[in-house]
């Protein structure tokens, strides 16, 4: 039987093969169509109770056999497997419009609206049912004719080109490195990081040291190595990625997809009546207008900018004065910094990572919300895997299975850059089979463990372990039982990172570090003195890190505001952003966009909605200054957390969540404190 098809519990990836793919997804997009005939002639008020979850059952089957397609595509990619992926994207594309655009189901969507008192709805199915009227309208239902076909012919040509400029960075990304023989230029490198370089060649077949474009080697040699030949090097062949310059120029290319990305966003947004892409993302999201975004992220800006160009000036003052670096290049700024930090704090980030070896911080992760949310975390052995070093646990409260979890937390060729939580299974109740309960993948790119001792991470390592297991939690702990707005389904974008940055705090808290935290060789932990420094640097670059961020977020929100079909628009704008908030120089190769896969290599999500990362920000820093008020680990302030928003899932609105935890809307203040922008 194709593993893709069969009843599902969790994935048998030890069986999954390319060529499962494309025949499973024709065979449930083929049965799916068929029921659905039978289930919009609905109509008396027996066959129209089994509607949602009958619609709930076969979106499921689709989405459980895709997810792990999906999933393997990006940590396991391959030419077969790719061209199965790809095969399917036009067939998904066009089931998704057709369902979008089906004037019968609106119709018995209508139905099922105007009768939920007498049908008995839930609280939950009622917003599913009002999210689902809102995405027809906004998917075009009430086109017809040539415009139907646009609307198609639009979304499908998203879907593969959003594919295809992520596989370009993907391949930009594992074509290009570098190999060195001599040793002298690895000075200032740790030793995990020559170690990892080493290992890397020994593993192609090659002697000497090897470095790539993953963010381990990447990070290592910017932040650390004193030979500025090589960080430019490096750095040049980062910062050009998948575009017209650098060592690979022309190559992997995305300058024509950023183009037509844009130019098919903005016509989609036209035909189903908004003037601006913006507008048609924010129709889903908290933020009322796209001048009430403008505003949101100007106002940070301005706040913030005058420390960010303090931070610089103290960087670039010590470059000049204690390294000889009379004028700072782009590949000078992390190195300089780290230099500085050591300077500033006796702080060496290779030393602290000696106090993180991964079991470590997986242990204390799990104790710290075992302590805020009561529940237990445990390893289990029967979910097969992609991968040797996946690991995959299951969550318990008071004994009754919650949720299941993998782990992919280590970089390898193939395996797509960053960190993310993804869906593999959604909570839903389904009259046959009882309540289905979730799984997410979590994946991280960290270094490897070396030589046979444990991996050892960053600081910085642990708090993005910390935020996407925010965004499992929000996606494991639902008690929602309508699949369409359980765990972080429904959630608005713009509040979706709230339980990710929320959780991050406690990388930041003495007592949760103490948990965290145990050394390699003699198992203590983190001795106060250090820890003092840790929490002493935390806003070392708050403001330049700030600002970073909104240069990121306005070239978005502005790119898809004020896009104009003009090739060179994107360089223009995110020219004109720079010289509004950055403080940092830039390198006239530098070609980030082409590499900016939040809003490229997204069909939907962060496109116009990247300013998501700090208008969640607001919500997390608030609903944390709660915690400081009543005790970090006060358990009835993490039940009422749970209770109010991981639990809760997308049947209610993000804000009024954010009010029944809280006690009253959201304020700006208590981020700009946290950052150390005010005091």
């Amino acid at each position: 039987m194709n593993p893709l098809l069969r009843p599902f519990d969790f994935p048998r990836f030890d069986l999954i093969k390319p060529d499962h793919v494309e025949p499973a997804i024709r065979e449930i997009l083929a049965d799916n169509r068929a029921e659905l005939t039978s289930l919009k002639l609905a109509n008396d008020v027996q066959a129209l109770r089994e509607v949602l979850p009958r619609l709930d059952r076969l979106s499921a089957r689709l989405a459980e056999a895709w997810a792990p397609v999906a999933h393997l595509n990006a940590v396991m990619n391959s030419e077969d497997l790719r061209s199965a992926y790809n095969a399917c994207l036009p067939l998904l594309s066009e089931y998704e419009t057709e369902l979008n655009q089906d004037v019968e189901l609106y119709a018995l969507y209508q139905r099922l609206e105007s009768q939920q008192t007498e049908l008995g709805l839930t609280l939950e199915q009622q917003k599913a049912v009002s999210n689902a009227l809102r995405d027809f309208r906004l998917s075009g239902v009430a086109l017809s004719g040539d415009e139907r076909k646009q609307y198609g012919d639009l979304k499908r040509r998203l879907n593969e080109n959003t594919s295809l400029f992520s596989e370009h960075i993907l391949d930009a990304t594992d074509a290009w490195h570098l190999l060195i023989s001599e040793t002298d230029r690895l000075a200032g490198l740790p030793e995990n990081a020559r170690a990892l370089a080493a290992q890397a060649a020994v593993q192609q077949g090659q002697k000497g040291f090897r470095f790539d474009l993953s963010a381990p080697s990447y990070v290592a040699v910017m932040t650390y190595a004193e030979d500025r030949e090589l960080r430019e090097c490096v750095y040049e062949a980062f910062v050009t990625r998948a575009s017209e310059l650098g060592p690979q120029a022309e190559q992997f290319d995305n300058s024509a997809l950023m183009v037509e990305i844009m130019r098919d966003r903005v016509a989609l947004a036209n035909l189903v009546g908004f003037q601006r892409y913006t507008e048609l993302s924010l129709a889903t999201k908290m933020a009322e207008s796209p001048e009430a975004v403008m505003a949101f992220l100007v106002e940070l800006a301005e706040r913030s900018k005058p420390i960010a160009q303090a931070d610089y000036a103290e960087i670039k003052n010590f470059g000049e004065a204690k390294l000889g670096l009379t004028k700072l290049e782009p590949w000078d700024i992390a190195y300089c910094a780290e230099q500085l930090k050591q300077a500033q704090f006796d702080l060496s980030e290779d030393e602290v990572s000696n106090y993180f070896p991964v079991s470590k911080v997986i242990d204390g992760l799990f104790d710290i919300v075992k302590q805020l949310f009561g529940i237990d975390v445990e390893p289990v052995t029967d979910m097969t895997v992609w991968h040797g070093d996946v690991l995959t646990y299951r969550i318990l409260r008071a004994g009754k299975p919650l949720a299941r979890f993998y782990f992919d937390l280590y970089a390898r060729p193939k395996k797509r850059g960053g960190a993310w939580m993804a869906e593999c299974v959604n909570r839903r109740r389904d009259p046959e089979s009882g309540d289905i309960l979730p799984v997410a993948f979590l994946t991280c790119n960290f270094s490897p463990p070396l030589g046979g001792r444990p991996a050892l991470l960053r600081h910085s390592e642990v708090v993005t372990l910390f935020h996407e297991f925010g965004h499992g939690l929000h996606h494991m702990l639902t008690q929602v039982d309508c699949g369409a707005v359980s765990g972080i389904n429904g959630v608005a974008w713009d509040a979706v990172e709230l339980p990710s940055q929320f959780l991050e705090n406690w990388c930041w808290d003495r007592e949760a570090l103490q948990i965290l935290s145990a050394h390699i060789e003699t198992g203590e932990p983190m001795p106060d003195e250090m820890l003092q420094k840790l929490l002493a640097a935390r806003n070392f670059q708050s403001g330049m890190q700030m600002v970073r961020q909104l240069e990121f977020g306005l070239f978005d929100f502005k790119l898809h505001d004020q896009f104009d079909g003009r090739p060179d628009s994107i360089q223009n704008v995110i020219d004109e952003v720079r010289e509004a908030v950055a403080v940092t120089p830039t390198a006239p190769f530098n070609r980030f966009q082409h590499g900016f896969s939040h809003i490229f290599g997204d069909v939907d999500g962060y496109a116009a909605g990247y300013y998501s990362y700090k208008w969640a920000e607001v919500l997390s820093a608030d609903a944390f200054s709660k915690f400081q008020e009543e005790g970090v680990f006060n358990r009835q302030t993490g039940e009422r957390f749970l209770n109010t928003v991981l639990e809760q899932g997308g049947s209610k609105d993000a804000l009024t969540l954010f009010e029944a935890f809280r006690g009253r809307l959201p304020k700006i203040d208590a981020l700009l404190l946290q950052l150390g922008i005010t005091t």
